[in-house]
């Protein structure tokens, strides 16, 4: 008996049309046939498709967690949308025959299975085996073009600054965008996501006002890289093992791609570890040049939260599957953390589920801030850090709320600390118009997920709702 359910399925699915496709095809009897092998672990059947012949889509579910899917379809997606009906005609109780696995899929699978013997066997022998050795004059070479990348960048920014601003044209925008390609030659990938998010402010043709604001704010955190990078990249130079630095994200912002090996190597992998999911959002981020499908979980041993990232790069983000909100716990075997501090980036390659309790939710509402000022302190120690992610996200329990005479929001804690909620840069949604729903009384003595950020013109501590939890109901206002 195969144990899936259809948040599971659309877990699997690329993207939310795929689940709307293959759900289509059962709602439409496309399905000719629906088997399952005679050991229960393996559905395949016969699909019509578009063309003059059906295709055979499959599901090996040999590792209940990891199903291996094929289709004869020609489609690049995977799962694509037939074996994605094949899955929903599964859950949604229709008949499955019992039937040996046609000889072409047998094949298959038995080539798999080798080749995922010849995997563990290579595991097996690299088991006690030393991390792979640097090349040192390599990466004397790269550090040495950063250090130049890093000199460039400083003399552009010292250029804009001392210009003024408001002295930047469209021609002063594209010496920018020109340079933008220039750290791509330094090895600088960091420096050309801030550099191009620049741009594209002092390319804005909104409020202007807000717009310096903002660009003050980015070319304070460029300086700040510059600074940091520099003193990082001469440092690593003096080290005789050139090591990496895991206990910040100066790596990242330097472009090193963590690899999973290289985490576990610096005891950043932990097992058996469950994750609740709070909040999830997919954003176009045009200074990376890719869709971003961002979650923010909480990891039950500990109560901290915690953040995914996926990228997919606008070339090739229709191949790529397209993460979505998730409702289940996940159980992690392997957990992996990257370096920082609050909210710090996480991943896991594999993973099983089971259902939300009432317990998990009380659970989450224990973890809940109850002190404002111990909040604000949390907040401001990271925000010190002008690399740090400029929008951190925490749990807060709200005492009661209540409406400004600028009809605001105002969430206040039992001491009689208070916080105004107001739309910030970082989000595009508003939800705080989604409280209009509630009354007053709902949304007091609630738990609130709350992403911050600090308005540089003002110096104010604003903050925008993502999550509410009231009762045993977790109400997600980001969709």
């Amino acid at each position: 008996m195969i144990d899936i359910t259809e948040v599971f399925i659309d877990t699997l699915a690329p993207n939310s049309a795929a689940i709307k496709n293959g759900q289509g095809l059962v709602k439409k009897r496309r399905f000719v046939q629906l088997n399952q092998s005679e050991d229960g672990v393996v559905l395949f059947g016969e699909c019509g498709g578009s063309g003059s012949s059906n295709y055979y889509p499959s599901a090996d579910f040999v590792v209940s967690d990891k199903p291996v899917m094929r289709c004869t379809c020609p489609s690049r997606q995977i799962p694509c949308k037939h074996v994605l009906g094949l899955l929903y005609a599964y859950v949604g109780k229709e008949t499955f025959v019992s039937a040996t696995i046609p000889e072409d899929l047998a094949v298959k699978r038995e080539k798999m299975s080798k080749r995922e013997e010849r995997k563990s066997e290579l595991a097996a022998e690299g088991a006690n085996v030393k991390p792979k050795k640097v090349n040192k004059s390599a990466l004397k070479k790269k550090i040495g073009a950063q250090l130049e990348g890093l000199a460039v960048l400083e003399k552009l920014t010292q250029s804009l600054i001392r210009a003024g601003l408001g002295t930047i044209d469209a021609k002063g925008v594209k010496d920018i965008q020109v340079h933008v390609k220039m750290m791509g030659n330094y090895y600088l990938t960091g420096a050309q996501i801030e550099l191009r998010r620049l741009a594209l402010l002092l390319s804005s043709s909104d409020n202007r006002e807000k717009t310096y604001s903002l660009a003050i704010e980015q070319l304070t955190r460029i300086h700040a890289f510059i600074k940091k990078g520099r003193a990082h990249l001469t440092m690593k130079l003096e080290d005789p093992d050139m090591s990496l630095n895991h206990e910040s994200t100066i790596e990242e912002w330097l472009g090193h791609a963590w690899q999973l090996t290289e985490l576990k190597e610096y005891g950043l992998m932990s097992s058996d570890v469950e994750l609740i999911q709070l909040s999830f959002l997919s954003y176009d981020d045009e200074a990376r040049q890719e869709f971003v499908d961002l979650g923010y979980w909480i990891e039950k041993s500990t109560g901290d939260i915690h953040r995914t990232l996926q990228y997919r790069p606008y070339k090739a983000a229709k191949y790529i599957h397209e993460e979505d909100s998730f409702t289940d716990v996940a159980l992690i075997p392997s957990f992996y953390r990257y370096p920082g501090d609050r909210n710090r980036r996480v991943r896991f390659e594999n993973m099983s589920t089971r259902p939300l309790t009432n317990q998990d939710v009380e659970w989450i509402v224990s973890k809940a801030v109850h002190s404002y000022s111990d909040c604000f302190k949390q907040i401001k120690n990271q925000l010190k850090n002008p690399l740090a992610d400029k929008n951190p996200v925490l749990l807060l329990h709200v005492n009661k709320i209540s409406k400004s005479q600028q009809d605001q929001f105002v969430i206040t804690d039992e001491s009689g600390q208070h916080l105004v909620l107001d739309q910030i840069v970082a989000l595009e949604q508003d939800t705080l118009a989604l409280l209009q729903y509630f009354t007053l009384e709902e949304l007091s003595d609630t738990t609130m997920l709350l992403m911050f950020e600090h308005q540089l013109d003002t110096g104010r501590l604003k903050a925008q709702p993502l999550t509410l939890i009231k009762g045993m109901e977790m109400i997600r206002l980001l969709y």
